[in-house]
Protein backbone atom coordinates (compact mmCIF):
# COMPACT_ATOMS: atom_id res chain seq x y z
CA UNK A 1 0.00 0.00 0.00
CA UNK A 2 1.18 3.60 -0.13
CA UNK A 3 2.18 5.51 2.77
CA UNK A 4 0.76 8.12 3.61
CA UNK A 5 -0.56 10.81 1.88
CA UNK A 6 -2.33 8.11 -0.61
CA UNK A 7 -2.05 10.15 -3.82
CA UNK A 8 -2.92 7.48 -5.99
CA UNK A 9 -6.65 7.50 -5.61
CA UNK A 10 -9.18 9.97 -5.11
CA UNK A 11 -12.60 10.44 -3.69
CA UNK A 12 -15.57 9.93 -5.21
CA UNK A 13 -17.26 13.46 -5.80
CA UNK A 14 -20.59 13.54 -4.37
CA UNK A 15 -24.15 14.26 -6.26
CA UNK A 16 -24.92 18.17 -5.76
CA UNK A 17 -29.01 17.14 -4.34
CA UNK A 18 -29.58 19.79 -1.60
CA UNK A 19 -33.21 18.36 -1.36
CA UNK A 20 -32.70 14.74 -1.01
CA UNK A 21 -35.56 12.48 -0.24
CA UNK A 22 -34.66 9.01 0.23
CA UNK A 23 -33.42 9.70 4.03
CA UNK A 24 -36.74 9.78 5.01
CA UNK A 25 -38.48 7.37 3.05
CA UNK A 26 -39.45 3.48 4.16
CA UNK A 27 -40.51 0.70 1.87
CA UNK A 28 -43.63 -0.29 1.27
CA UNK A 29 -43.58 -2.98 -1.26
CA UNK A 30 -40.84 -5.16 -3.32
CA UNK A 31 -39.23 -4.02 -6.28
CA UNK A 32 -39.98 -6.07 -9.49
CA UNK A 33 -37.14 -8.60 -9.69
CA UNK A 34 -34.77 -10.12 -12.82
CA UNK A 35 -32.83 -12.39 -12.84
CA UNK A 36 -29.39 -12.43 -14.64
CA UNK A 37 -28.23 -16.01 -13.08
CA UNK A 38 -28.48 -17.55 -16.75
CA UNK A 39 -26.17 -14.40 -18.01
CA UNK A 40 -24.30 -12.19 -16.14
CA UNK A 41 -23.49 -15.04 -13.59
CA UNK A 42 -23.10 -18.23 -16.08
CA UNK A 43 -20.45 -15.37 -17.80
CA UNK A 44 -18.50 -14.95 -14.41
CA UNK A 45 -18.28 -18.91 -13.96
CA UNK A 46 -14.91 -20.56 -14.56
CA UNK A 47 -16.89 -23.10 -15.78
CA UNK A 48 -20.32 -22.11 -17.65
CA UNK A 49 -23.28 -24.36 -17.29
CA UNK A 50 -24.11 -26.49 -19.62
CA UNK A 51 -27.57 -26.31 -21.53
CA UNK A 52 -29.51 -28.96 -19.08
CA UNK A 53 -27.69 -27.00 -16.33
CA UNK A 54 -29.47 -24.02 -17.66
CA UNK A 55 -32.72 -25.28 -18.21
CA UNK A 56 -32.28 -26.98 -14.38
CA UNK A 57 -31.66 -23.41 -13.32
CA UNK A 58 -34.24 -22.05 -15.40
CA UNK A 59 -36.61 -24.37 -14.39
CA UNK A 60 -35.69 -23.14 -10.73
CA UNK A 61 -35.59 -18.91 -11.14
CA UNK A 62 -39.54 -19.87 -12.51
CA UNK A 63 -40.63 -21.77 -9.26
CA UNK A 64 -39.04 -19.07 -7.23
CA UNK A 65 -41.53 -16.95 -8.46
CA UNK A 66 -39.03 -14.65 -11.13
CA UNK A 67 -41.00 -13.14 -13.94
CA UNK A 68 -38.68 -11.42 -15.63
CA UNK A 69 -35.16 -13.49 -16.46
CA UNK A 70 -31.99 -12.85 -18.53
CA UNK A 71 -31.51 -15.96 -20.23
CA UNK A 72 -28.67 -14.95 -22.68
CA UNK A 73 -26.10 -12.82 -25.20
CA UNK A 74 -27.85 -14.98 -28.34
CA UNK A 75 -25.85 -13.17 -30.72
CA UNK A 76 -22.47 -13.90 -28.55
CA UNK A 77 -22.29 -17.51 -29.51
CA UNK A 78 -24.27 -20.56 -30.99
CA UNK A 79 -24.27 -21.88 -27.59
CA UNK A 80 -26.66 -19.11 -26.13
CA UNK A 81 -28.76 -18.53 -29.25
CA UNK A 82 -29.35 -22.63 -29.00
CA UNK A 83 -30.46 -22.37 -25.29
CA UNK A 84 -32.77 -19.12 -26.23
CA UNK A 85 -34.17 -20.87 -28.91
CA UNK A 86 -35.08 -24.34 -26.97
CA UNK A 87 -36.73 -22.42 -24.00
CA UNK A 88 -39.13 -20.84 -26.85
CA UNK A 89 -39.49 -24.31 -29.18
CA UNK A 90 -40.40 -26.67 -26.18
CA UNK A 91 -42.39 -24.20 -24.01
CA UNK A 92 -40.77 -23.84 -21.46
CA UNK A 93 -41.56 -20.12 -20.66
CA UNK A 94 -44.62 -19.97 -18.43
CA UNK A 95 -46.85 -16.76 -20.24
CA UNK A 96 -46.82 -14.67 -17.38
CA UNK A 97 -42.87 -15.03 -17.55
CA UNK A 98 -40.47 -12.57 -19.61
CA UNK A 99 -36.89 -13.92 -20.82
CA UNK A 100 -34.52 -10.80 -21.36
CA UNK A 101 -31.44 -10.79 -23.83
CA UNK A 102 -28.83 -8.62 -23.78
CA UNK A 103 -27.36 -7.19 -26.77
CA UNK A 104 -24.48 -4.16 -27.78
CA UNK A 105 -25.68 -1.49 -30.31
CA UNK A 106 -24.48 -3.04 -33.87
CA UNK A 107 -26.96 -3.87 -36.39
CA UNK A 108 -26.14 -7.49 -36.95
CA UNK A 109 -25.91 -8.79 -33.32
CA UNK A 110 -29.47 -7.02 -32.95
CA UNK A 111 -31.15 -8.90 -35.98
CA UNK A 112 -29.11 -12.07 -34.83
CA UNK A 113 -30.95 -11.40 -31.15
CA UNK A 114 -34.04 -10.99 -32.63
CA UNK A 115 -33.97 -13.97 -34.81
CA UNK A 116 -33.43 -15.79 -31.31
CA UNK A 117 -36.79 -14.59 -29.98
CA UNK A 118 -39.27 -15.46 -32.51
CA UNK A 119 -41.93 -17.11 -31.53
CA UNK A 120 -41.92 -16.04 -27.45
CA UNK A 121 -44.99 -14.55 -25.85
CA UNK A 122 -42.83 -12.00 -23.78
CA UNK A 123 -39.69 -10.47 -24.45
CA UNK A 124 -37.32 -8.13 -23.00
CA UNK A 125 -34.54 -6.59 -25.53
CA UNK A 126 -32.05 -5.36 -23.19
CA UNK A 127 -29.92 -2.87 -25.23
CA UNK A 128 -26.63 -1.47 -24.08
CA UNK A 129 -23.76 0.87 -24.52
CA UNK A 130 -20.99 2.08 -22.66
CA UNK A 131 -21.17 6.06 -21.60
CA UNK A 132 -17.99 6.52 -18.91
CA UNK A 133 -15.51 9.18 -19.91
CA UNK A 134 -12.63 6.59 -19.41
CA UNK A 135 -14.80 4.17 -21.46
CA UNK A 136 -15.64 7.16 -24.34
CA UNK A 137 -11.57 8.06 -24.42
CA UNK A 138 -10.03 5.04 -23.95
CA UNK A 139 -11.84 2.46 -25.55
CA UNK A 140 -13.88 4.02 -28.28
CA UNK A 141 -12.48 6.95 -28.93
CA UNK A 142 -15.88 8.50 -29.29
CA UNK A 143 -17.34 12.19 -28.39
CA UNK A 144 -20.52 12.31 -26.69
CA UNK A 145 -22.28 12.63 -29.82
CA UNK A 146 -21.00 9.61 -31.26
CA UNK A 147 -21.94 7.29 -28.09
CA UNK A 148 -25.42 9.10 -28.34
CA UNK A 149 -25.85 8.23 -32.09
CA UNK A 150 -24.41 5.01 -31.55
CA UNK A 151 -27.28 4.36 -28.64
CA UNK A 152 -30.37 6.04 -30.72
CA UNK A 153 -29.28 3.98 -33.93
CA UNK A 154 -29.57 0.58 -31.80
CA UNK A 155 -33.20 1.67 -30.36
CA UNK A 156 -33.86 2.27 -33.75
CA UNK A 157 -32.79 -0.89 -35.08
CA UNK A 158 -34.63 -2.74 -32.18
CA UNK A 159 -37.83 -0.90 -32.75
CA UNK A 160 -37.25 -1.56 -36.75
CA UNK A 161 -36.13 -5.76 -36.56
CA UNK A 162 -38.64 -6.34 -33.80
CA UNK A 163 -41.89 -5.41 -35.57
CA UNK A 164 -42.56 -8.62 -37.07
CA UNK A 165 -42.19 -9.91 -33.66
CA UNK A 166 -44.46 -7.77 -32.39
CA UNK A 167 -47.11 -8.45 -35.02
CA UNK A 168 -46.77 -12.06 -34.69
CA UNK A 169 -47.82 -11.49 -31.14
CA UNK A 170 -44.92 -11.45 -29.03
CA UNK A 171 -44.90 -8.83 -26.10
CA UNK A 172 -41.62 -6.69 -27.26
CA UNK A 173 -40.31 -4.60 -23.93
CA UNK A 174 -37.08 -2.82 -24.68
CA UNK A 175 -34.62 -1.79 -22.01
CA UNK A 176 -31.51 0.66 -22.52
CA UNK A 177 -28.39 0.75 -19.84
CA UNK A 178 -25.86 3.17 -20.19
CA UNK A 179 -22.74 1.00 -19.36
CA UNK A 180 -20.85 2.49 -16.24
CA UNK A 181 -23.74 4.52 -15.45
CA UNK A 182 -22.41 5.28 -11.68
CA UNK A 183 -18.94 6.48 -13.24
CA UNK A 184 -20.68 8.71 -16.02
CA UNK A 185 -21.55 12.26 -15.58
CA UNK A 186 -25.21 12.58 -14.43
CA UNK A 187 -25.76 14.88 -17.24
CA UNK A 188 -25.03 12.86 -19.84
CA UNK A 189 -26.26 9.61 -18.65
CA UNK A 190 -29.48 11.60 -18.41
CA UNK A 191 -29.04 13.05 -21.86
CA UNK A 192 -28.17 9.71 -23.29
CA UNK A 193 -31.14 8.35 -21.60
CA UNK A 194 -33.80 10.39 -23.07
CA UNK A 195 -32.24 10.33 -26.27
CA UNK A 196 -33.16 7.05 -26.11
CA UNK A 197 -36.74 7.04 -24.57
CA UNK A 198 -37.18 9.47 -28.00
CA UNK A 199 -36.18 6.78 -30.00
CA UNK A 200 -38.39 4.27 -28.16
CA UNK A 201 -41.25 6.21 -28.11
CA UNK A 202 -43.18 4.44 -24.72
CA UNK A 203 -46.39 5.05 -23.37
CA UNK A 204 -47.73 4.68 -19.76
CA UNK A 205 -49.09 1.30 -20.92
CA UNK A 206 -46.19 -0.44 -22.36
CA UNK A 207 -42.99 1.63 -20.39
CA UNK A 208 -39.08 1.74 -21.24
CA UNK A 209 -37.05 0.32 -18.77
CA UNK A 210 -34.18 2.48 -18.01
CA UNK A 211 -31.53 0.41 -16.30
CA UNK A 212 -28.78 2.44 -14.55
CA UNK A 213 -26.10 0.03 -13.63
CA UNK A 214 -23.46 0.37 -11.31
CA UNK A 215 -21.24 -1.69 -13.30
CA UNK A 216 -18.27 -0.82 -10.99
CA UNK A 217 -19.19 0.01 -7.38
CA UNK A 218 -17.18 2.88 -7.03
CA UNK A 219 -18.49 5.12 -4.03
CA UNK A 220 -20.93 4.65 -0.63
CA UNK A 221 -24.07 3.54 -1.16
CA UNK A 222 -25.21 6.45 -0.20
CA UNK A 223 -23.67 8.20 -3.53
CA UNK A 224 -25.48 6.37 -5.09
CA UNK A 225 -28.71 6.62 -3.61
CA UNK A 226 -28.47 10.52 -4.85
CA UNK A 227 -27.60 9.17 -8.57
CA UNK A 228 -30.71 7.60 -8.61
CA UNK A 229 -32.37 10.08 -6.99
CA UNK A 230 -31.24 12.41 -9.33
CA UNK A 231 -31.65 10.70 -12.40
CA UNK A 232 -35.29 10.05 -11.10
CA UNK A 233 -36.71 13.53 -10.65
CA UNK A 234 -34.74 14.77 -13.76
CA UNK A 235 -36.46 12.32 -16.36
CA UNK A 236 -39.13 13.89 -18.26
CA UNK A 237 -41.23 10.73 -19.00
CA UNK A 238 -40.44 9.28 -15.42
CA UNK A 239 -44.11 8.00 -15.59
CA UNK A 240 -43.41 5.82 -18.67
CA UNK A 241 -40.26 4.79 -17.37
CA UNK A 242 -39.18 1.85 -15.23
CA UNK A 243 -35.57 2.93 -13.80
CA UNK A 244 -33.97 -0.20 -12.94
CA UNK A 245 -30.70 -1.39 -10.87
CA UNK A 246 -27.87 -3.33 -11.57
CA UNK A 247 -25.68 -3.30 -8.27
CA UNK A 248 -21.82 -5.00 -8.01
CA UNK A 249 -20.69 -5.49 -5.10
CA UNK A 250 -16.99 -4.68 -5.76
CA UNK A 251 -16.91 -2.62 -2.30
CA UNK A 252 -19.13 -4.99 -0.78
CA UNK A 253 -22.11 -2.91 -0.28
CA UNK A 254 -23.97 -4.04 -2.84
CA UNK A 255 -27.04 -4.66 -0.94
CA UNK A 256 -27.10 -1.48 1.08
CA UNK A 257 -26.31 0.21 -2.59
CA UNK A 258 -29.47 -1.38 -4.06
CA UNK A 259 -31.68 -0.91 -0.75
CA UNK A 260 -30.61 2.99 -0.28
CA UNK A 261 -31.66 3.28 -4.64
CA UNK A 262 -34.79 1.89 -4.35
CA UNK A 263 -35.57 4.27 -1.60
CA UNK A 264 -35.14 6.76 -4.01
CA UNK A 265 -37.24 5.89 -6.65
CA UNK A 266 -35.80 3.00 -8.63
CA UNK A 267 -38.71 0.30 -9.51
CA UNK A 268 -36.71 -2.42 -10.19
CA UNK A 269 -33.51 -4.81 -9.68
CA UNK A 270 -31.56 -6.94 -12.15
CA UNK A 271 -29.22 -9.71 -9.57
CA UNK A 272 -28.35 -13.21 -8.75
CA UNK A 273 -28.94 -15.74 -6.46
CA UNK A 274 -26.02 -15.55 -3.58
CA UNK A 275 -24.36 -13.20 -5.51
CA UNK A 276 -22.67 -14.75 -7.99
CA UNK A 277 -21.01 -12.37 -10.95
CA UNK A 278 -18.11 -10.79 -12.32
CA UNK A 279 -15.23 -9.89 -9.94
CA UNK A 280 -16.94 -9.53 -6.57
CA UNK A 281 -20.58 -10.30 -7.79
CA UNK A 282 -23.57 -9.09 -8.40
CA UNK A 283 -26.15 -7.87 -5.61
CA UNK A 284 -27.67 -10.79 -3.63
CA UNK A 285 -31.00 -11.07 -4.67
CA UNK A 286 -31.88 -13.97 -1.92
CA UNK A 287 -30.54 -11.13 1.06
CA UNK A 288 -32.29 -8.42 -0.97
CA UNK A 289 -35.48 -9.83 -0.90
CA UNK A 290 -35.50 -11.96 2.24
CA UNK A 291 -34.69 -8.43 3.99
CA UNK A 292 -37.99 -7.00 2.57
CA UNK A 293 -39.91 -10.22 4.05
CA UNK A 294 -38.30 -9.83 7.57
CA UNK A 295 -39.68 -5.94 7.62
CA UNK A 296 -43.01 -7.42 7.13
CA UNK A 297 -43.29 -6.78 3.40
CA UNK A 298 -43.51 -10.36 1.16
CA UNK A 299 -40.70 -9.93 -1.64
CA UNK A 300 -43.07 -11.86 -4.45
CA UNK A 301 -40.24 -14.43 -4.53
CA UNK A 302 -40.44 -17.82 -2.57
CA UNK A 303 -37.43 -18.93 -0.29
CA UNK A 304 -39.60 -21.64 1.92
CA UNK A 305 -37.15 -24.29 0.51
CA UNK A 306 -34.16 -22.14 0.74
CA UNK A 307 -31.85 -25.54 0.95
CA UNK A 308 -33.27 -26.94 -2.27
CA UNK A 309 -32.68 -23.88 -3.65
CA UNK A 310 -29.02 -23.78 -2.69
CA UNK A 311 -28.24 -27.21 -3.57
CA UNK A 312 -29.45 -26.34 -7.01
CA UNK A 313 -27.38 -22.96 -7.57
CA UNK A 314 -24.25 -24.99 -5.80
CA UNK A 315 -24.98 -28.10 -8.23
CA UNK A 316 -25.05 -25.89 -11.03
CA UNK A 317 -22.44 -23.24 -10.89
CA UNK A 318 -19.92 -25.33 -8.95
CA UNK A 319 -20.08 -22.33 -6.42
CA UNK A 320 -20.07 -22.70 -2.31
CA UNK A 321 -22.60 -20.69 -0.94
CA UNK A 322 -20.12 -18.86 1.86
CA UNK A 323 -20.98 -20.49 5.80
CA UNK A 324 -21.73 -16.74 6.64
CA UNK A 325 -23.55 -15.93 3.49
CA UNK A 326 -26.89 -14.45 4.96
CA UNK A 327 -30.67 -16.46 5.36
CA UNK A 328 -28.31 -19.47 3.58
CA UNK A 329 -24.74 -19.95 4.65
CA UNK A 330 -24.43 -22.72 6.98
CA UNK A 331 -23.78 -20.84 10.43
CA UNK A 332 -26.00 -18.10 9.38
CA UNK A 333 -28.33 -19.23 12.48
CA UNK A 334 -25.81 -20.67 14.68
CA UNK A 335 -24.63 -18.96 18.20
CA UNK A 336 -21.56 -20.34 19.29
CA UNK A 337 -21.47 -17.84 22.14
CA UNK A 338 -22.35 -18.31 25.62
CA UNK A 339 -24.18 -15.34 26.47
CA UNK A 340 -26.16 -15.30 22.83
CA UNK A 341 -26.97 -18.70 23.62
CA UNK A 342 -28.87 -18.01 26.79
CA UNK A 343 -30.38 -14.56 25.16
CA UNK A 344 -31.88 -17.13 22.45
CA UNK A 345 -32.95 -19.61 24.84
CA UNK A 346 -34.63 -17.59 27.37
CA UNK A 347 -36.45 -14.72 24.12
CA UNK A 348 -37.24 -17.89 22.37
CA UNK A 349 -38.77 -19.92 25.42
CA UNK A 350 -41.47 -16.54 25.35
CA UNK A 351 -42.02 -16.73 21.62
CA UNK A 352 -45.43 -17.49 21.14
CA UNK A 353 -47.54 -18.43 17.72
CA UNK A 354 -49.04 -16.02 15.63
CA UNK A 355 -46.92 -12.89 17.65
CA UNK A 356 -44.20 -10.86 15.82
CA UNK A 357 -40.85 -12.83 15.67
CA UNK A 358 -38.39 -11.25 18.27
CA UNK A 359 -36.15 -13.80 19.31
CA UNK A 360 -33.02 -12.40 19.98
CA UNK A 361 -29.63 -13.04 17.21
CA UNK A 362 -32.26 -14.18 15.01
CA UNK A 363 -34.07 -11.86 12.53
CA UNK A 364 -35.65 -14.56 10.56
CA UNK A 365 -37.42 -17.56 11.75
CA UNK A 366 -35.04 -20.22 10.13
CA UNK A 367 -38.44 -22.20 9.69
CA UNK A 368 -39.99 -19.56 6.67
CA UNK A 369 -37.16 -20.24 4.97
CA UNK A 370 -36.97 -23.90 5.64
CA UNK A 371 -34.07 -24.45 8.02
CA UNK A 372 -33.73 -26.48 11.03
CA UNK A 373 -33.70 -25.16 14.22
CA UNK A 374 -31.31 -28.01 15.29
CA UNK A 375 -27.66 -26.12 14.15
CA UNK A 376 -29.33 -23.06 16.09
CA UNK A 377 -26.66 -24.06 19.16
CA UNK A 378 -23.92 -25.50 19.17
CA UNK A 379 -21.15 -25.90 21.76
CA UNK A 380 -17.31 -25.29 21.43
CA UNK A 381 -15.33 -23.80 24.08
CA UNK A 382 -16.67 -20.49 23.86
CA UNK A 383 -20.18 -22.06 24.71
CA UNK A 384 -22.38 -21.19 27.78
CA UNK A 385 -24.24 -23.35 30.30
CA UNK A 386 -27.78 -22.45 28.30
CA UNK A 387 -26.57 -23.44 25.20
CA UNK A 388 -25.62 -26.70 26.56
CA UNK A 389 -28.86 -26.95 28.33
CA UNK A 390 -30.46 -26.22 25.02
CA UNK A 391 -29.00 -28.81 23.11
CA UNK A 392 -29.95 -31.30 25.50
CA UNK A 393 -33.58 -30.27 26.14
CA UNK A 394 -34.11 -29.44 22.35
CA UNK A 395 -32.26 -33.04 20.85
CA UNK A 396 -32.76 -35.24 23.96
CA UNK A 397 -35.43 -34.03 25.70
CA UNK A 398 -33.57 -33.20 29.41
CA UNK A 399 -34.78 -30.27 31.26
CA UNK A 400 -32.70 -29.39 33.16
CA UNK A 401 -33.01 -27.46 36.43
CA UNK A 402 -31.35 -24.04 35.96
CA UNK A 403 -29.34 -24.53 39.08
CA UNK A 404 -27.82 -27.44 37.22
CA UNK A 405 -27.15 -25.55 34.19
CA UNK A 406 -23.61 -23.99 35.20
CA UNK A 407 -22.26 -27.59 36.28
CA UNK A 408 -23.10 -29.23 32.85
CA UNK A 409 -21.54 -26.16 30.83
CA UNK A 410 -18.61 -26.17 32.50
CA UNK A 411 -18.01 -29.69 32.35
CA UNK A 412 -19.01 -29.60 28.20
CA UNK A 413 -16.49 -26.39 27.93
CA UNK A 414 -13.41 -28.57 29.48
CA UNK A 415 -14.25 -31.01 27.14
CA UNK A 416 -14.71 -28.79 23.89
CA UNK A 417 -11.62 -26.87 24.79
CA UNK A 418 -9.75 -30.31 25.15
CA UNK A 419 -10.84 -31.68 22.08
CA UNK A 420 -10.33 -28.24 20.40
CA UNK A 421 -13.19 -28.03 17.88
CA UNK A 422 -16.89 -28.02 17.97
CA UNK A 423 -18.62 -30.84 20.09
CA UNK A 424 -21.69 -32.61 17.96
CA UNK A 425 -24.62 -32.98 19.89
CA UNK A 426 -23.99 -36.46 19.96
CA UNK A 427 -20.60 -36.05 21.65
CA UNK A 428 -22.82 -33.86 24.02
CA UNK A 429 -24.90 -36.22 24.83
CA UNK A 430 -22.34 -38.74 25.54
CA UNK A 431 -20.36 -36.57 28.11
CA UNK A 432 -24.05 -36.18 30.00
CA UNK A 433 -24.57 -39.89 30.06
CA UNK A 434 -21.50 -40.74 31.31
CA UNK A 435 -21.02 -38.27 33.70
CA UNK A 436 -24.63 -38.34 34.88
CA UNK A 437 -26.67 -41.90 34.10
CA UNK A 438 -23.80 -43.98 33.22
CA UNK A 439 -21.64 -43.96 37.21
CA UNK A 440 -22.33 -47.27 38.94
CA UNK A 441 -19.12 -46.88 40.64
CA UNK A 442 -18.41 -46.97 43.57
CA UNK A 443 -22.21 -47.56 44.42
CA UNK A 444 -23.83 -49.92 42.47
CA UNK A 445 -28.15 -50.23 43.07
CA UNK A 446 -28.91 -53.51 42.87
CA UNK A 447 -32.99 -53.31 44.28
CA UNK A 448 -34.77 -50.85 45.97
CA UNK A 449 -38.52 -51.16 47.50
CA UNK A 450 -40.54 -49.06 49.69
CA UNK A 451 -43.64 -49.67 51.93
CA UNK A 452 -45.65 -47.20 53.68
CA UNK A 453 -47.24 -47.12 57.23
CA UNK A 454 -48.74 -44.38 58.96
CA UNK A 455 -47.32 -41.59 57.01
CA UNK A 456 -43.99 -43.34 57.30
CA UNK A 457 -42.08 -44.89 54.06
CA UNK A 458 -39.92 -47.54 54.64
CA UNK A 459 -37.67 -48.73 52.39
CA UNK A 460 -35.45 -52.29 51.50
CA UNK A 461 -31.98 -51.44 49.69
CA UNK A 462 -29.39 -53.73 48.38
CA UNK A 463 -26.54 -51.82 46.94
CA UNK A 464 -22.97 -52.54 46.25
CA UNK A 465 -20.14 -50.65 47.94
CA UNK A 466 -16.48 -51.11 46.42
CA UNK A 467 -17.46 -54.45 44.79
CA UNK A 468 -19.43 -55.56 48.33
CA UNK A 469 -22.61 -56.12 48.87
CA UNK A 470 -24.76 -54.32 51.16
CA UNK A 471 -28.52 -54.73 52.63
CA UNK A 472 -30.27 -51.72 53.91
CA UNK A 473 -33.45 -50.58 55.65
CA UNK A 474 -34.79 -47.42 56.14
CA UNK A 475 -37.40 -44.98 57.01
CA UNK A 476 -38.40 -41.69 56.50
CA UNK A 477 -40.83 -38.97 55.11
CA UNK A 478 -40.48 -39.97 51.29
CA UNK A 479 -38.56 -42.54 49.92
CA UNK A 480 -35.37 -40.49 48.92
CA UNK A 481 -35.29 -39.29 52.94
CA UNK A 482 -35.74 -43.31 54.04
CA UNK A 483 -33.02 -44.49 51.35
CA UNK A 484 -30.66 -41.35 52.71
CA UNK A 485 -31.02 -42.14 56.25
CA UNK A 486 -30.64 -46.14 55.01
CA UNK A 487 -27.08 -45.05 53.52
CA UNK A 488 -26.20 -43.22 56.97
CA UNK A 489 -25.01 -46.96 58.13
CA UNK A 490 -22.76 -47.55 56.02
CA UNK A 491 -19.00 -45.75 55.49
CA UNK A 492 -20.16 -43.51 52.81
CA UNK A 493 -19.96 -40.06 53.32
CA UNK A 494 -22.82 -37.88 54.51
CA UNK A 495 -24.90 -35.54 52.90
CA UNK A 496 -28.01 -34.03 52.43
CA UNK A 497 -30.25 -33.43 49.64
CA UNK A 498 -30.76 -29.64 48.45
CA UNK A 499 -33.13 -29.70 45.72
CA UNK A 500 -34.97 -32.39 43.90
CA UNK A 501 -36.84 -32.30 40.08
CA UNK A 502 -37.84 -34.61 37.61
CA UNK A 503 -39.90 -34.92 34.20
CA UNK A 504 -41.15 -37.37 31.88
CA UNK A 505 -38.79 -38.13 28.88
CA UNK A 506 -41.42 -39.32 25.64
CA UNK A 507 -44.99 -39.88 25.27
CA UNK A 508 -47.25 -42.75 26.19
CA UNK A 509 -47.04 -46.03 27.80
CA UNK A 510 -43.20 -45.96 26.92
CA UNK A 511 -42.60 -42.61 28.69
CA UNK A 512 -39.62 -42.90 31.39
CA UNK A 513 -38.99 -40.56 34.79
CA UNK A 514 -35.78 -38.15 34.47
CA UNK A 515 -35.16 -37.25 38.06
CA UNK A 516 -32.54 -35.05 38.93
CA UNK A 517 -30.67 -34.63 42.61
CA UNK A 518 -28.63 -31.61 44.17
CA UNK A 519 -26.72 -32.65 47.28
CA UNK A 520 -24.36 -30.72 49.81
CA UNK A 521 -21.75 -33.16 50.83
CA UNK A 522 -20.26 -32.78 54.96
CA UNK A 523 -17.60 -31.38 53.09
CA UNK A 524 -19.59 -28.10 51.38
CA UNK A 525 -19.66 -29.46 48.07
CA UNK A 526 -22.46 -29.38 46.35
CA UNK A 527 -23.45 -30.95 42.90
CA UNK A 528 -26.25 -32.50 41.29
CA UNK A 529 -26.38 -36.48 39.81
CA UNK A 530 -29.63 -37.61 37.05
CA UNK A 531 -31.56 -40.92 36.95
CA UNK A 532 -34.17 -42.49 34.69
CA UNK A 533 -36.19 -45.36 34.95
CA UNK A 534 -40.05 -46.12 34.72
CA UNK A 535 -40.92 -45.69 37.86
CA UNK A 536 -40.56 -42.05 38.81
CA UNK A 537 -39.24 -43.48 42.42
CA UNK A 538 -36.48 -45.81 40.94
CA UNK A 539 -35.49 -42.49 38.67
CA UNK A 540 -35.15 -40.75 41.95
CA UNK A 541 -32.85 -42.93 43.99
CA UNK A 542 -30.60 -43.58 40.91
CA UNK A 543 -30.50 -39.57 40.77
CA UNK A 544 -29.52 -39.48 44.54
CA UNK A 545 -26.76 -42.24 43.78
CA UNK A 546 -25.14 -40.81 40.98
CA UNK A 547 -24.81 -37.71 42.51
CA UNK A 548 -22.66 -39.48 45.52
CA UNK A 549 -20.80 -41.32 42.92
CA UNK A 550 -19.74 -38.02 41.60
CA UNK A 551 -18.82 -36.85 44.83
CA UNK A 552 -16.88 -40.18 45.24
CA UNK A 553 -15.16 -39.57 42.03
CA UNK A 554 -14.29 -35.58 42.49
CA UNK A 555 -12.61 -36.98 46.49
Amino acid sequence: MQPAPVTKYRPFPPVALPNRQWPNRTFTHAPLWCSVDLRDGNQALAQPMSVDEKLEFFDLLVRIGFKEIEVGFPSASQIEFDFCRRLIEEKRIPDDVAIQVLCQCREELITRSIEALRGAKNAIFHLYNSTSPAQRQHVFHATRADIVRIATQGTAWVKKYSAPLVAAGTRMRFEYSPESFTSTELDFALEICEAVTDVWAPTVADKIILNLPATVEYATPNVHADQIEWMCTHLTRRDRTIVSLHTHNDRGTGVAATELALLAGADRVEGTLFGNGERTGNVDLVTVALNFYTQGIHPGLDFSDINHIREVYERCTRLEVPVRSPYAGDLVFTAFSGSHQDAIKKSWAVQKPGEPWDVLYIPIDPADIGRSYKPIIRINSQSGKGGVAYVLEDEFGFQLPKLMHKEIGRLINDVADEKGTELTRAEIHDVFQKEYLGRTAPVALEHFKTSEQDSTVKCEVALKIDGQSHALRGEGNGPIDAFTRALGSTSLPKFEVLSYSEHSLGKGSEARAVSYIQIKTERGQTLFGAGIDTNIELASIKAVVSALNRALAKK
